[in-house]
């Protein structure tokens, strides 16, 4: 039996689609999809920012950033926040179809830094506060499984 696990490790060049909507929150993930970056070794000079106008853009702009061929993993980064009409349910759960879509459609792993929360204060926990930062956890995933197809290609 032969296992693989992904590593954190620079694999080529990854993309980084950024929703400008809650810009306050979706920098703090940035910042931590920087982070990861860096700690596995990813110049910044191997990473291209995409920054669209809102959570439901996220999906056609990684999508089309993973056909490109240009890209060994794509992090998408986002928030939507409940309110009092059912539109939070279907801009999340669209958006979250069409990550999981472009993913398996492309083969390109795609990590998922979509917050979905009933509050703003949850948003800013998992932002970097009290929760961590979800964008580095998300860049740490695409990275690992970039990397984990990577291996078991070579094999």
């Amino acid at each position: 039996m032969t296992e693989f696990e992904g590593r954190l490790l620079a694999v080529g060049r990854i993309a980084v689609v950024v929703s400008r909507y809650h810009e306050r929150i979706t920098s703090r993930l940035l910042e931590g999809a920087m982070v990861a970056c860096r700690e596995a070794g990813v110049p910044d000079t191997d990473v291209d920012v995409l920054w669209v106008s809102g959570a439901f853009e996220l999906g056609l702009v990684v999508t089309a950033a993973a056909h490109s061929g240009r890209y060994v993993a794509i992090v998408a980064l986002g928030v939507v926040i409940r309110g009092e009409t059912p539109h939070f349910e279907y801009v999340a759960g669209e958006t979250s179809a069409a990550l999981a879509r472009a993913a398996t459609d492309t083969l390109v792993p795609v990590g998922f830094g979509l917050l979905t929360c009933d509050t703003m204060e949850q948003a800013e926990a998992r932002s970097g506060g009290t929760a961590g930062n979800k964008g580095r956890e998300a860049t740490e995933a695409a990275l690992r499984t970039a990397d984990l197809v990577h291996q078991a290609l070579e094999e």
